[in-house]
């Protein structure tokens, strides 16, 4: 039976850096590693706004990326 193992929990803010000459949107993405695993949705997301409210782009959407590791 497989068994799976988080390696690591990194949050990524997703910024609005406004459109390039051929009106194509471009974005910034700034992510920080040693999240708290447990972490629930809403307090990822006020981590994220708080980080954005010192920011000076606007903050597009947050994602939670999680590195797993999966045995046998």
């Amino acid at each position: 039976m497989a068994v799976e193992t988080l390696l690591e929990t990194q949050l990524s803010l997703v910024f609005d850096m406004g459109l390039d000459e051929n009106g194509k949107a471009k974005t910034k993405r700034k992510s920080y590693s040693n999240v708290k695993a447990s972490a629930t949705p809403d307090q990822f997301l006020q981590a994220a706004r708080a980080i954005a409210s010192l920011q000076t782009e606007a903050l597009l959407y947050v994602e939670r990326n999680d590195t797993n590791q999966i045995n046998a």
